[in-house]
C-alpha cells in the first residue's frame, strides 16, 4: 500500500473513533461542541489548552471526562496561592533503611501522568504557575539537578478564572504562549441548559466509557502530523501571524498603534498543528483556509497583548484577529 492510500485509511478509521469520542464526551459535558472540540484537537496536535470561564461551568468535568475517554492516567492538581512547586513536581526526601543506612529518595509529584488538570491555574503564584514552564515544553523536570522524564503522551488542560476576578495572578507570557490554545468555555444556550438539569440531577449520571488508549492517541498524533497542507494554507498562516505583529512589514496601522507584541513562531506551529486537527475532526484529508480563519482566535488571543492605548479605548484582541483575518479573506477573494 502507498503511503497515500495508507494515509487516507488511517484518516478513515480515526474519523469513526473520534465521533465516538466526540459522542462520550457529549453524554457529560452537554452542549459546548466547540469547546469539546478544540480540546481534542490540542490533544490530537499533541499541545496543551488552557480552559477560559467562570466558575460552574463544566470545565474540570471536560477535563475529566476527556481523560477517561481518551484512556489517559490522569491527576489533578487545585492551584492555591500556598501551592508550592514540589507540590507538583516532586522532592527528594531522606529515607533511613532498615540497616539504619540513610538515602535520598525521590517521590513522584502528580505531574508524572499523561494529562494533568491543572485546576484554576491562575489562583497559584507566578512561582508556581512558572513550574510547569519546562514540563510543557521539553516534556521532562528537572529535580535536584536530575533530568525526570514524563510519561508519554503528556498533556495539560488547565483551567483558569477570568482574571478580573479577585485572588488571581496573570499567567506569565511565556507561560501563557506554552498552551496551544485558548478555550473559552461559555454559559450554555437555554436548550442546552435545560439538558443539563435533566441528565444530572436524577438518580444517577450518564458515564464516559474509554475509547482510545494512549498508545492510540500517540499514533493518531503521528497520523495528524503526515497529512499534507497546502501552499494556500500554509500562506495564510503566515501572512496572519506577520499581519499581528507591530514593526513587521505589512502590518496594518491599527496593528502598528494598538499591539504591544504579537504571536511569535510557535504561534504559527500551533495554527499549522490545529487546522490539521480540525481537518481530522471532520473527517477531511487535508486543512483549508477555512481552518485557519476558524481557529486564529482561540489559537492567537493569548499570544498577545494590546498596548495601553488600546485597552484605553475599548479595543479588543478578538475584533482585531477577526479584522485582519476578513482582510486577509478579502485579499485572496480579489487575488
Amino acid at each position: 500500500m502507498t503511503d497515500s492510500a495508507d494515509l487516507v485509511a488511517g484518516i478513515d478509521a480515526l474519523e469513526a473513533r473520534l465521533a465516538d469520542a466526540r459522542g462520550q464526551v457529549a453524554r457529560r459535558f452537554i452542549g459546548q461542541e466547540r469547546v469539546v472540540d478544540l480540546a481534542l484537537a490540542a490533544l490530537l496536535s499533541g499541545g496543551h489548552g488552557l480552559l477560559v470561564g467562570l466558575p460552574g461551568l463544566g470545565k474540570t468535568r471536560l477535563v475529566e471526562t476527556l481523560g477517561v475517554v481518551m484512556g489517559l492516567h490522569t491527576a489533578r492538581v487545585q492551584f492555591t496561592p500556598d501551592l508550592m512547586p514540589a507540590d507538583i513536581l516532586g522532592s527528594e526526601v531522606l529515607e533511613t533503611g532498615a540497616d539504619g543506612s540513610r538515602a535520598f529518595k525521590f517521590i513522584e509529584g502528580p505531574i508524572f501522568c499523561q494529562l494533568l488538570m491543572a485546576d484554576e491555574i491562575n489562583r497559584a503564584s507566578p512561582r508556581t504557575q512558572s513550574a510547569l514552564l519546562q514540563a510543557m515544553q521539553e516534556r521532562q523536570v528537572t529535580v535536584a539537578g536530575m533530568d525526570r522524564a514524563l510519561d508519554a503522551p503528556f498533556h495539560v488542560l488547565a483551567t483558569q478564572n477570568p482574571i478580573e476576578q479577585e485572588g488571581t495572578y496573570p499567567l506569565p507570557e511565556a507561560q501563557l504562549d506554552r498552551f496551544m490554545v485558548q478555550i473559552d468555555v461559555p454559559y450554555p444556550d437555554r436548550t442546552a441548559e435545560r439538558d443539563i438539569l435533566l441528565a444530572t440531577t436524577g438518580v444517577a449520571e450518564a458515564e464516559a466509557t474509554p475509547v482510545f488508549t494512549a498508545p492510540d492517541l500517540i499514533a493518531a498524533q503521528a497520523l495528524l502530523r503526515r497529512m499534507p497542507v497546502g501552499e494556500g494554507v500554509m500562506d495564510m498562516i503566515l501572512d496572519l501571524v506577520r499581519a499581528l505583529r507591530p514593526g513587521a512589514p505589512g502590518a496594518s496601522e491599527t496593528v502598528q498603534e494598538s499591539v504591544a507584541w504579537g504571536p511569535g513562531p510557535r504561534a504559527a506551529q500551533a495554527l499549522m498543528l490545529m487546522v490539521r486537527a480540525r481537518a481530522l475532526l471532520q473527517g477531511r484529508l487535508a486543512p483549508s483556509t477555512e481552518d485557519v480563519a476558524d481557529l486564529a482566535q482561540p489559537v492567537l488571543i493569548h499570544r498577545m497583548a494590546l498596548n495601553f492605548g488600546a485597552r484605553a479605548r475599548g479595543e479588543s484582541l478578538a475584533g482585531l484577529i477577526g479584522d485582519i483575518v476578513a482582510g486577509l479573506d478579502r485579499g485572496r477573494a480579489a487575488a
